[in-house]
């Protein structure tokens, strides 16, 4: 199948959308909105495949794997020709407090590489100021308002990081770089990174399970986080039938 807009419309139908998480949780919680999905064996990645139109990927954890699973993927699709319409990079993630509490959404209206760059005498420098490559993938406007608006997520910038943060200091030091910062995540970027080489929109959405900051095991809640995201999924899956694929605004 390839992609046909129809009045507009994305139908779910005719379009196929990637869901990459890091780890088979967040998958899962994704796939409850689904009827019995199946697996599909790739070059080193199995996905569950639905029937409408929709492929889960457990990609691994971190922006390295996220990145390899999602081009694993998005280039069998090529090959096969059914690329992908969209790819929603999609999990749990530590929030900036008190913007992001535990158990909301955040959905990105940018995607940032955080630490990916060169620790200087005066600071941190991004790779951008060293002269390479990129730390920034914007989704389209059109598509995180209608994530928002569906399911309740707040717009906001969504960190990737390779180290999570563990104290107060470095969310601090996070906040003054990235003052629209939401969250914090370890894949974004990186499967955005794969969408943006075969041309094809990203998403992020995100459930928050921790405060970034101070490591406090006690104080997370993996299991509401998690929750949370099967019921966005539940409300994103028929409100992306109306998403036009061309309206990257």
């Amino acid at each position: 199948m390839v992609l046909q807009a129809q009045e507009g419309r994305l139908t779910t139908s005719a379009a196929r959308i990637l869901v990459a998480t890091a780890v088979p949780a967040e998958r899962d919680a994704v796939a409850r909105t689904f009827t019995r999905p199946e697996e599909v064996r790739l070059p080193a990645a199995t996905l569950l495949r639905t029937a409408g139109g929709y492929d889960l990927l457990a990609a691994g954890v971190g922006p390295a794997l996220a990145a390899a699973g999602t081009a694993t993927a998005l280039t069998a699709a090529a090959l096969d020709g059914r690329p992908y319409a969209l790819v929603v990079s999609a999990g749990i993630a530590g929030g900036f407090q008190p913007e992001a509490p535990v158990g909301s959404l955040v959905v990105a209206d940018e995607i940032t590489a955080a630490d990916l760059g060169a620790e200087t005498a005066d600071g941190f420098l991004p790779v951008t100021e060293l002269g390479f490559g990129t730390v920034s993938h914007r989704p389209p406007n059109s598509l995180v308002r209608v994530t928002a608006q569906v399911t309740g997520a707040r717009p906001g910038a969504v960190l990737t990081v390779s180290t999570v943060t563990g104290t107060a200091a470095r969310a601090a030091a996070l906040r003054t770089r990235h003052p629209g910062a939401l969250a914090e995540a370890m894949e974004g970027f990186g499967v955005a990174e794969a969408a943006a080489a075969h041309g094809v929109p990203v998403l992020e959405l995100r459930a928050v399970s921790n405060p970034v900051g101070p490591r406090d095991r006690a104080a997370w809640r993996i299991g509401d986080a998690l929750a949370a995201l099967t019921e966005a999924f539940g409300k994103l899956v028929p409100a992306l039938e109306s998403w036009n694929p061309h309206d990257h605004r």
